[in-house]
């Protein structure tokens, strides 16, 4: 028997062997850090079997696939002792993810983070117990007659929906069974170090018309040193986490009066979201875009001809009734379908394409309650959305110009090295989700990979994300947690020319259509703010600061020079607050460092009988005394050009 190793070896054998033996044959040191194995690119347990010619590659926690066993090995351990505390308890499913591992329980009296030291404590018991975990299998009527008898009514459930003709699996780990497809650890003494990380709500099968479920989420490491590690960048993740800072530096804040998923920006976060705007529109205005502003709602008919109404009329919020109302509408979510409107408003030659529409668009799209978070994921935000209409021989040229004008926003606001790329592909295979023409959407996936190779852009391609009408480019980006999401998009359509009927004169005097490109500048306002607030933990670069300047007088005396001084630097563009109030110096400091104002000018006596400014810059403290106009230079220099630190 030939074994083919990763790196091209022979491992031969005379007999069957487990990959455990296998990987001892390799190196003692490799069987020891053993996890599982990919056998013919099949995950495969340590105990599994090897009795042919195969493939084999060992896994260990440094593989993605090896990290999986051994979380999901964790999430079993939690589930085993969640039961043995609160018996009467029904579990739901218990997945391993990014970082670590949850599991879904409905519990008769919901837990708190209290009990979790307690489930820690008999997590430990089963660990030092090192339980045997034992796969079998069942036939499906013996199946649910376990499950019932167990009284889990949501692995019942789970089973129901499985085929007919399924394996249906389970493992076994001293008293406690679970459903589950593994593959496992061997068993529960091989888990070194693991800690319960939060307790949430989360619906059975994220629908919220289901019923909420706690789920209790973990992580877990092979080393205790790698462990606490992780614990620490939590801990820090936790105070940059804009849902938290965001609302203490008061950016925004939210209020169940007015519902979930529409936060209140504050005088801070409005100014912020004004600098950004400003500047997105200017640039847009410099590449030679033009500036429209549409209506935020329409009648039913307009995204019927789009296609949102057949392919997202789900993400929609829908005013009126279809079957009693004479004429629907619906809030926008995306501004596409107005500006082809705006488009097919005369007669349009070659000569005048490409044509270039940005606008800074509200919309509307009807989140899940269970997806929405801070400012990161809502129901209205505000988008850099444009739509550049082109002729196919302009269409690479177009596509190129607007992945640089994306990235030059990326670099302006120091998230160029966060990012990551994606080319999202239709799945011919929902035909729901797409406008199903397979010959068109062939052409504009392989356009666009061609401008994407020449580009030089490293993507990762994404079978089903790409929007119903053409193929994309996403610009994905993690937050704090890790969660990774969208923060901009570039689109190929070349379907919805034609549902709109838009043509343009070729140089033969010909009716064409056009190809239309779909992006975003900085993709949504919100989420984009949401990102910096983690990036910059609230200490925002100068150009972006709410407030540049804090002025603070010494004592009362210098309150009307403080004042002056700040209305002077007002007077010159600059954001500045003075700080005349009858405290110590010493208080006045603290709470600019705690508003994380980036400069902070001191007025005393001295001060003002020299006619300079006693300057602090945040992180680095006392800089000297500088007169007001070369600071206002020095400020404005930073500001031009866009300094970072």
């Amino acid at each position: 028997m030939k074994i083919t190793l990763k790196d091209g070896s022979l491992l031969e054998s005379d007999a069957p062997l487990t990959v455990k033996e296998a990987a001892a044959k390799i190196s003692e040191g490799l069987a020891r850090a053993a996890l599982g194995a990919k056998v013919d690119g099949v995950v495969r347990e340590l105990n599994f079997l090897i009795e042919g010619d195969c493939a084999l590659e060992i896994l260990t926690f440094k593989d993605e696939d090896g990290r999986k066993i051994y979380r999901h090995t964790c999430a079993h351990v939690l589930a085993q002792a969640v039961k043995s505390i609160f018996p009467t308890c029904k579990l739901a499913i218990g997945p391993a993810i990014e970082n670590g591992f949850y599991y879904d329980i409905d519990f008769v009296t919901p837990i708190t983070m209290d009990d979790l030291p307690r489930i820690e404590a008999e997590m430990k018991t089963i660990i030092k117990a090192n339980y045997k975990l034992e796969r079998f299998t069942l036939p499906r009527a013996e199946a649910l007659r376990l499950m019932r008898g167990f009284k889990e009514d949501y692995k019942v459930q789970l089973i129901n929906e499985l085929p007919e003709d399924a394996e249906i699996s389970f493992y076994r780990q001293g008293d406690f069974t679970d459903l589950c497809a593994g593959p496992h650890l061997p068993s529960t003494g091989m888990i070194k170090a693991f800690k319960l990380t939060s307790l949430t709500g989360a619906y059975w099968r994220g629908n919220e018309k289901n019923k909420m479920l706690s789920r209790i989420y973990g992580t877990c490491f092979d080393k205790k040193s790698d462990l606490s590690d992780y614990l620490a960048a939590l801990e820090e993740a936790k105070k940059r986490d804009h849902n938290k800072l965001g609302r203490e530096l008061g950016i925004f804040m939210t209020d169940d009066n007015i519902g979930q998923g529409l936060p209140l920006l504050m005088p801070k976060g409005a100014k912020i979201m004004q600098i950004m705007t400003r500047f997105v529109e200017d640039e847009e205005e410099k590449r030679g875009y033009l500036l429209t502003k549409t209506p935020y709602m329409a009648k039913s008919n307009l995204y019927k001809i789009s296609g949102h109404w057949d392919h997202y009329k789900e993400g929609m919020f829908v005013i009126g009734d279809e079957e009693k109302d004479e004429e629907v509408y619906a809030l926008r979510p995306m501004t596409c379908p107005f500006q082809y409107t705006i488009y097919n408003n005369g007669l349009k030659s070659y000569r005048d394409l490409p044509l270039r529409y940005n606008e800074t668009s509200t919309l509307f799209r009807n989140e899940a309650s269970g997806e929405m978070h801070g400012l990161i994921r809502v129901r209205q935000f505000t988008l850099s959305e444009g739509h550049l209409i082109v002729t196919p021989e302009q269409l690479e040229e177009e596509f190129k110009n607007v992945v640089d004008l994306a990235r030059y926003m990326l670099k302006c606001f120091g998230l160029d090295k966060d990012v990551s790329y994606r080319f999202s592909r239709w799945d011919p295979a929902d035909t729901h989700k797409y406008i199903y023409e397979p010959e068109i959407w062939e052409k504009a996936e392989d356009t666009m990979r061609r401008m994407l190779d020449h580009l030089g852009i490293n993507y990762v391609e994404a079978k089903g994300e790409a929007a119903f009408y053409g193929p994309k480019l996403d610009i994905q980006i993690k937050n704090v947690h890790g969660k990774e999401d969208t923060l901009i998009t570039v689109q190929v359509d070349m379907f919805l020319a034609e549902n709109f009927d838009m043509t343009y004169i070729d140089e033969s005097g010909e009716k064409r259509r056009p190809y239309i490109i779909h992006r975003s500048s900085i993709g949504c306002y919100e989420r984009t703010l949401a990102l910096l607030i983690e990036k910059y933990a609230g200490a925002f670069p100068v150009w972006l600061a709410p407030t540049q300047i804090k002025v603070a007088s010494l004592t009362d005396r210098n309150a009307q020079k403080a004042r002056e001084i700040a209305g002077a630097l007002k007077a010159a563009g600059l954001r500045a607050e003075e700080d005349t109030r009858n405290e110590t110096l010493g208080y006045k400091i603290r709470s600019w460092q705690m508003e994380k104002v980036p400069y902070m000018l001191i007025i005393g006596d001295k001060e003002t009988e020299e006619n300079v400014v006693a300057v602090r810059r945040r992180g680095e403290g006392d800089k000297g005394k500088m007169t007001l106009s070369d600071f206002i230079a020095a400020v404005k220099a930073d500001v031009e050009s866009k300094r970072l630190d």
